[in-house]
């Protein structure tokens, strides 16, 4: 293995419109894999022999309800583990598996899930280590493995990797692919990206590396903030601080909001994008008229199948008369975090937890509410009959969801 260390700065930023060709030429490199190694089947049976759970399988064979002593446990009829999910840590294992005597580097978790990055590090997987709030790609040698996670990678991170003549195995979910190719399409007929994500969050770092212009938005009120400044212009300077680190460089409301397009990191709530969308159709209608409209505005649906799926099952799930409801993911799994709001919303007492680590000893929980940090609720399991709503994030493996179970019946027998 060459160890050569080479320049460790960031490369000086591909031209907003050739991100495309950058890809298409990484795609027909020899050092560059995104269908994996031949070995998947192989990787799938280690990964359901340490992740797949019998009593997960007889809760679904039971029509998704198990009644164990005074406890009835409603389990969501999509949740955990989505295709994306697992053919991305399939491919990190095959990748251990088919360069077993290289270094193997990852530039982010490969999923938000604790166990899932534990046991990649355990299988000697090194992770790319945050300096000063930058990712320090300095051990990264000429001729390492560098795996890309599942939300994906910025164009400038993979154009180094590339540059230092790492093997990059991509595992970037088709879902995520198919936002970069929309914000693509945007950026090729001069309208501005509006992404719907959070700005820090890796994949909507991730689409924005891809766009031409754009502008990040939260949530409905930031989305309705913008509208109204198209529509009747305001304070520029406090539009700027607003979205300071929401934007490319350069833009200028006045000029870079005549012509829109919305996208979205794939998992935010669906509703809210969808609302979203309509508030900039309806916004470049009344400011442009309808004849306009096509050419002011463009909207293509890049709302993720599985995060669409594990949504409407938790509407499901909380109509249902329960005490209380469980959500097992990664505390920074933007997925999971949604599913905690739809319960929060519908002011069942709602508990975010990552593993079954966080129940315990005695009949009390660590959790995290979703304005604030971990806390800790003694007595959370009442005497008596108890019905208990579970659902997991995109992230999270059977095998976790029936650890928190069976220490739910533990407590209560």
């Amino acid at each position: 293995m060459d160890t050569t260390r080479m320049d460790t700065t960031m490369p000086t930023p591909i031209d907003a419109m050739d991100t495309k060709a950058f890809k298409r030429s990484l795609n027909n490199s020899d050092n560059y894999h995104r269908r994996g190694f031949g070995n998947t089947n192989e990787a799938m049976d280690v990964m359901n022999e340490e992740y797949q759970s019998d009593l997960i399988a007889e809760i679904r064979d039971k029509n998704y309800v198990l009644k164990r002593g005074n406890v009835t446990i409603h389990l969501a009829q999509s949740f955990g583990f989505c295709w994306g999910v697992e053919r991305a840590v399939a491919m990190a294992y095959e990748a251990r598996t088919h360069f077993p005597g290289d270094r193997i580097w990852i530039t982010n978790e490969i999923i938000h899930n604790p166990s899932v990055n534990q046991r990649l590090k355990d299988m000697n997987v090194q992770f790319i280590e945050l300096e000063n709030g930058e990712k320090n790609f300095e051990p990264v040698a000429h001729g390492d493995v560098v795996i890309l996670p599942a939300f994906g990678a910025s164009v400038q991170e993979m154009q180094l990797l590339n540059d230092r003549g790492c093997t990059i195995v991509d595992t970037t979910c088709p879902w995520v692919s198919k936002v970069w190719n929309t914000v693509e399409k945007h950026k090729k007929t001069t309208h501005t990206s509006i992404i719907h994500g959070k700005y820090n969050h890796e994949e909507t770092i991730a689409t924005s590396s891809f766009a031409g212009v754009y502008l990040i938005v939260l949530n409905r009120s930031q989305a309705e903030y913008v509208a109204s400044y198209i529509l009747d212009g305001g304070d520029k300077l406090e539009f700027l601080a607003k979205f300071k680190n929401c934007m490319s460089e350069g833009f200028d409301p006045d000029r870079d909001l005549e012509r829109v397009g919305v996208a979205n990191q794939t998992t935010m709530l669906k509703g809210e994008t969808e609302e979203i969308g309509k508030i900039f159709e309806r916004t470049m209608m009344k400011k442009y008229g309808p004849a306009q409209l096509n050419d002011r505005f463009l909207a293509f649906n890049t709302i993720c199948d599985a995060t669409q799926e594990r949504q409407d099952a938790m509407f499901e799930l909380v109509e249902k008369k329960l005490d209380l409801m469980v959500v097992i993911g990664g505390y920074n799994s933007s997925n999971t975090t949604h599913l905690q709001e739809i319960s929060v919303d519908r002011t069942i007492p709602s508990f975010h937890i990552d593993s079954s680590a966080r129940i315990g000893p005695g009949n009390c929980i660590e959790h995290k509410p979703l304005t604030s940090d971990l806390e800790r609720l003694e007595n959370w399991l009442s005497d008596g009959e108890l019905v208990v709503g579970i659902t997991s994030g995109a992230s999270t493996p059977d095998k976790v969801v029936e650890e928190v179970i069976l220490k739910i019946f533990e407590l209560k027998p």
